[in-house]
This record gives C-alpha cells, sequence and structure tokens, in this order.
C-alpha cells in the first residue's frame, strides 16, 4: 500500500476564509486514521484536499514520498467513499464494481477476478447480478466499498460513508469496514464527526476544530490524557465534567458551593504552580461514585454535593444529570440504583482519574506541561470583523505547482466555462462517480 504524509498543508478559499491551518502528519502503510470534528472544523476539506478535489492554498502532501500537490486526482492511486453510495442504477451490482476496470481496460478474466474476491470479502456474492434499487442501504454501501476495493489503490479515502445508514446498520458496518480494512490491508482515512466511530474503528485519531489539529494519537490514550477542554468534551459520551474553581493547597474548592475536594499529593507535585490559581477539574461521568455503591467510603475524601435534574434511563446504565454549585455534572451509573428528580446527592471521583486544565488556555495540566500561564486577551472575532492574514507560498514543490497553475489560468480565460467544467469532471473520473438523477431520485 502506501505511506501518506502532509506537511503544512493549508486551505485558503476566495475571500479569505482560512479553513485548515497547518495540518502535519506522517501516516503509515496500513493505518486506519480517522479525521473527527464537529461540522466545519475542515476534514472533509483535508480529505478532498488528499483526493485532489481541492487545491492544496500551500504546504505539501506526499504519497509513497513523492510530492503530489500538481498531480491530478486519476494520477495519486486512490480510492475514495463517499457520503452517497453513488451508484449506477442501470447497473448491476458487478457491472458497478467492474465499471472503471472496464474504463482502465484490464483483461475480462482479471475484471472477473477481482469483483468476485471483492464480493466475497463483502458478503455481495448472492447480489451480484442485482440492480441498486433492489438492495438495502447497507448493501449499497458495500458496492461503494467493492467498487474501491477492486481498484486495489494505495490509499482508501472515506468521507463519512455511514451517515445515511440507520444506527443498527451503522453497528454492524462499522466493523465490517474495520474486518475489510484488515482483510485489504489497506492504508485507510476516514472523516466523521461520530466520535463511537473514531474510537472503534481508529488505529490513531486526528482530533479537529476550526481547522486546527486539536490532538493525534491512539483512542484510548486520547480518551484517558485529552491534549485540552475541548478534546475532552468532544471525546466520550456523556461528555467529561467540567468543575470550575480555585485550587488551594491540597483541596480544589468548587464554585458556587465552597465544597473542597481533595488532591492527592502525586497530582499536587504539577499542580503547585497553579495553587491560589484558577483551574478546572475534570472527571469522567462514569468516574462519579454515587453514594450508594459500596466504593464511595473508599472515596469520600473526594466527594461533593448535586442537585440531580433529568434523569436518563438507558437499560443497564443511568445517567443523571444535575448541577453543583455553576457547574453542570452528568453521573453514570448502574440502573439497580434510583435519583428522584431534584434530589441532592453526593458524589466522589476517582481521583487516579480526575483530568485538571488550565482555565484561561483550556490546556491540560499534566507533570510535562505544568508551567502556569495565561491565554493572551485578544478582540473576540466574529463574521463580521475576521482579520485575515496573506501568507506566501511554502516548500519548493508547492512553489513550482502553484507556478504551473498560474500560468494555466491565464489560458483558460479565453476558454468556454463549459470546457473548464468538463476538465474538472474528467479529472475526478477516477475517484468520485458521477450521481446520475434517476439514482437521486432514487435515494
Amino acid at each position: 500500500m502506501a505511506t501518506v504524509q502532509l506537511a503544512q498543508v493549508n486551505k485558503v478559499y476566495d475571500g479569505g476564509v482560512h479553513a485548515v491551518h497547518d495540518f502535519s502528519i506522517d501516516i503509515a502503510d496500513k493505518e486506519f486514521i480517522v479525521f473527527v470534528g464537529p461540522s466545519g472544523c475542515g476534514k472533509s476539506t483535508t480529505l478532498r484536499m488528499i483526493a485532489g478535489l481541492e487545491e492544496i492554498s500551500y504546504g505539501d502532501l506526499l504519497i509513497d514520498g513523492k510530492i503530489m500537490n500538481a498531480a491530478a486526482p486519476k494520477d495519486r492511486d486512490i480510492a475514495m467513499v463517499f457520503q452517497s453510495y453513488a451508484l449506477y442504477p442501470q447497473m448491476t451490482v458487478y457491472n458497478n464494481m467492474a465499471y472503471a476496470l472496464k474504463l482502465r481496460k484490464v483483461p475480462k478474466e482479471e475484471i472477473d477476478k477481482r469483483v468476485k474476491e471483492a464480493a466475497r470479502i463483502l458478503k455481495l456474492t448472492p447480489y451480484l447480478d442485482r440492480k441498486p434499487r433492489a438492495l438495502s442501504g447497507g448493501q449499497r454501501q458495500r458496492v461503494a466499498l467493492g467498487r474501491s476495493i477492486v481498484r486495489r489503490p494505495k490509499v482508501f479515502l472515506m468521507d463519512e460513508p455511514l451517515s445515511n445508514l440507520d444506527a443498527k446498520l451503522r453497528v454492524a458496518m462499522r466493523s465490517e469496514i474495520v474486518h475489510i480494512h484488515n482483510e485489504v490491508g489497506a492504508t485507510t482515512i476516514y472523516v466523521t464527526h461520530d466520535q463511537i466511530e473514531a474510537m472503534t474503528m481508529a488505529s490513531r485519531i486526528v482530533v479537529m476544530k476550526d481547522g486546527f489539529i486539536q490532538q493525534i494519537g491512539e483512542p484510548n490514550e486520547v480518551y484517558k490524557n485529552p491534549a485540552n477542554m475541548f478534546v475532552a468534551g468532544f471525546i466520550g459520551t456523556p461528555a467529561m465534567n467540567f468543575l470550575h474553581g480555585t485550587l488551594e493547597e491540597g483541596y480544589f474548592v468548587i464554585d458556587g458551593t465552597g465544597e473542597r475536594i481533595k488532591i492527592t499529593p502525586a497530582q499536587m507535585k504539577y499542580l503547585k504552580n497553579y495553587v491560589g490559581k484558577r483551574i478546572v477539574y475534570g472527571i469522567r461521568p462514569e468516574s462519579l461514585i454515587y453514594e450508594g455503591d459500596e466504593r464511595f467510603e473508599k472515596y469520600k475524601d473526594y466527594s461533593f454535593k448535586m442537585t440531580a435534574g433529568m434523569v436518563e434511563l438507558l437499560g443497564d446504565i443511568v445517567n443523571v444529570h444535575g448541577v453543583a454549585g455553576e457547574n453542570k455534572v452528568v453521573l453514570k451509573m448502574g440502573s439497580k440504583y434510583s435519583v428522584k428528580d431534584k434530589a441532592e446527592i453526593s458524589v466522589a471521583a476517582e481521583c487516579e482519574q480526575a483530568r485538571f486544565f488550565n482555565e484561561s488556555t483550556t490546556k491540560a495540566i499534566t507533570p510535562d506541561c505544568c508551567e502556569y500561564e495565561e491565554a493572551e486577551v485578544t478582540q473576540s472575532l466574529d463574521e463580521d470583523n475576521v482579520v485575515v492574514i496573506e501568507q506566501k507560498t511554502q516548500g519548493i514543490f508547492s512553489k513550482i505547482a502553484n507556478a504551473i497553475k498560474s500560468a494555466g489560468k491565464k489560458n483558460k480565460k479565453s476558454e468556454p466555462a463549459d470546457v473548464e467544467d468538463i476538465k474538472q469532471e474528467n479529472s475526478s473520473e477516477d475517484i468520485e462517480v458521477e450521481t446520475t438523477e434517476d439514482e437521486k431520485t432514487e435515494q
């Protein structure tokens, strides 16, 4: 397969909208990387730059060590699976999967071998003679995956391929995609806004926000040791609890109640620079212990009171939403316990699972990063007050590629608009199948 490197990759649209900032990552051969973040964070834009559907404003993209900034999509040896299945409704499953190989004039025997092998992996063998309208949503998505697998590309790109499926089918397809990845052994880059997909599928996660990388790491590492409050709040269901307050010698004092949570000696060693300062005490809902639990007595010194509000019954799990002073708190506990609305209860934090954050910068306070700092106060920006900073092209290969593109744009002025549209369509034909009007109606 292939390695993929992005070095200080940026995307700036016309009008100065900076969608992706200094994106850098080294993706090893056969890795399953997941870009995760809220809508508008730049994850799909980054994927489209790798695919060649978006130009890289500056920075470099390398596949197997070769600069690919100026390469056409069809020359990058990648396959992309989109959110929409984009299948040809008039073709059978077999022909949908074989179509890209026919365009490349691959011998019929080889096409037949590849299609049947992909169908075996995807459990589509009984459906090869059916047309898309006779398939379920999950089966159509597997056909879209099969169309990519038969290509045997260096890199698979997947842009939220499961978002159109129902919850039960999404769970089934998650495990299938991981199984396919392990069997095919492909380098895969997967985009989703669903942090559960990221946690269950990825070998590494890239958490993004506002076009910036927030953290890169293995799922368990990102979950247990988030780099900042955004990552801590985004990864995990329910999100991590954040208690705001002041650090005293040996205790954390909660805003609004004055209650004191004990800080362990090991934690005080790296929190010593924050004594007398405001910090955020982070604790996950499952790391809070209800007062009726037999473990509560062990962690009694790390307890505080909360007022219960909405109670979510989720079968074997109960989520109790409440407040502790000025802080919202969620308690996750077993369904054998019951809590009434507006009841005042005590909960204890498993001190080993507590995480601490600088309230000003929102960064995690850790043994390796424990110096006190304050965020620089700047004027808040909104849509009507945005400062655009111009930056020159970086990287010698990017400069050469952009110079060629600029020269080409001068010649395009004399061409009719439809000519340019045809060129763009042809350049991406190898990774995106055009959705026909019949199929849009069908979907």
